[in-house]
Formats: C-alpha cells, sequence, structure tokens
C-alpha cells in the first residue's frame, strides 16, 4: 500500500519483493512467518533519528528501503559518520545481542521502511530458529569490514582527494549507467560528507570544486555525474 513520504509500504515479510539476497529476512518459511508476526513496521522522514548513541538498545532494526546514517560524537561536539546503511542492514545488532548501549546514532538521510522487534522478542526468536544464526553472523562480519574500512579510509588514507573520490566510486557503483558517466544521488550534504571522510565542509566543497574543474565529475543540486572513472580511481590507487 502507499504510504508516506513517497514510499510504497510493505508490512508482509512473506510477500515481501524488497527483499534482496543477504537480506536477514532470507529465512525459511517458519522462521520467516514467526519474524513477521514479532516485528512492528515503521515509516520514517529525511532526518528522522532512530536512536541515539548511548541510548538503552531497546532491539533490533531492519532497513526494509531508504538509507540510515550512523555516527558517533565526541564531547566537544564532533561527529564522525561510520557508514551508511542500505535495505537488508540490521541496525543496532551488536547492542541488542550484548544487551549495551547503542554504540552509534542512527538517522534517515532519506524516508526509510524499518521493521523493528523487540530485544527480547528477538532473543526468543533466536532460541527458536537458530537456523538465523548465519544471517546474525554475517550482519556482524559484514558490518565489522565497514569499521575497518572506514577506519583505513580516515585515518590511512594520505589526501582529502583520495577519501572523496573513494567515497563518490563506492556510492556510484549501484548508479544509474548513462552515455555522459554514473548518475547518483548523493545522500550526504557537503558538511555531513567531510563527517563521513574525516574533513570539514568547506575542504569538501573545495574538492568537489577542483573536480567539476578537472572534468571528473558534474554536479547538478544532490545530483552527481561521474565523467572521469579512471581518474577517480587513479587518485585513490595513487
Amino acid at each position: 500500500m502507499n504510504g508516506p513520504y513517497g514510499l510504497e509500504v510493505v508490512d508482509n515479510c512473506e510477500t515481501c519483493k524488497l527483499r534482496g539476497n543477504g537480506f536477514f529476512c532470507q529465512l525459511p518459511p517458519s522462521a520467516l512467518k514467526d519474524f513477521d508476526a514479532t516485528k512492528v513496521t515503521s515509516t520514517y522522514p529525511q532526518g528522522a533519528v532512530l536512536f541515539l548513541e548511548k541510548q538503552p538498545a531497546r532491539g533490533i532494526y531492519m532497513l526494509c528501503q531508504g538509507e540510515m546514517k550512523l555516527s558517533v560524537s565526541s564531547s566537544e561536539g564532533k561527529t564522525l559518520i561510520l557508514r551508511i546503511a542500505r535495505p537488508g542492514d540490521v541496525l543496532g545488532l551488536t547492542a541488542a545481542l550484548a544487551g549495551t548501549p547503542n554504540e552509534a546514532t542512527a538517522e534517515a538521510v532519506r524516508p526509510s521502511q524499518v521493521a523493528f522487534i523487540r530485544r527480547d522478542d528477538f532473543v526468543r526468536f533466536l532460541a527458536k530458529h537458530p537456523e538465523a544464526y548465519p544471517m546474525v553472523a554475517r550482519q556482524l562480519g559484514a558490518q565489522y569490514q565497514a569499521a575497518c574500512k572506514q577506519l583505513r579510509t580516515v585515518a590511512l588514507s594520505s589526501s582529502v582527494e583520495e577519501r572523496l573520490a573513494k567515497f563518490i566510486l563506492e556510492f556510484s557503483e549501484e548508479g544509474l549507467q548513462t552515455k555522459q558517466g554514473t548518475r547518483i544521488t548523493l545522500p550526504l550534504t557537503h558538511e555531513e560528507l567531510g563527517q563521513f571522510i574525516g574533513t570539514t565542509r568547506e575542504t569538501v566543497t573545495r574538492t568537489l570544486s577542483e573536480f567539476k574543474n578537472k572534468d571528473l565529475v558534474t554536479i547538478q543540486g544532490a545530483t552527481l555525474l561521474v565523467r572521469n572513472r579512471p581518474a577517480l580511481e587513479h587518485l585513490v590507487a595513487a
């Protein structure tokens, strides 16, 4: 059914056509039925906060549609975006399993549909359906790899140009291919891009302008067109 924020809301996991390979809900029929009966589906507008860093974990959140940014902040007010969650990702999983506070803040960068399961219900679900454990392990492994990749990007990349080029290349992998290049809609503002790659908004704006002047990309609003992918790849490999 059509829902708010331009989303076509799907509330039944058993008939859902949004599921892709690697989604946590790719469960055997009996487990999927119980998962569907336990969850609560909600939609969120852009900018809505799903949960806060250091807040007690309430449960797990499976992202069905949209995108969420996960970030951590310092006492001085500095923010680092850890990753952008996409459909199929389970948020709050580590904290829910360990019974610890949330390690990050989750905020919608696009209108999103989320399936929520309370922590106690999820623990009971896993006890009843141990066949779901491989999917839990896959989610945890993917999140660990994403954290390592982000650490390498922020701490080990030698220049802002390399970090920004890497971001553009990764987000253009699923972009729209055109005769002019790969078209993507940037999920983050310039300030948020700075928080993602460990620099300032001004530096992001200046570096994007340099990319435009070199005809590596063109930008119109939030739409970015990758015109010279080999040149961006050279920046990352340099």
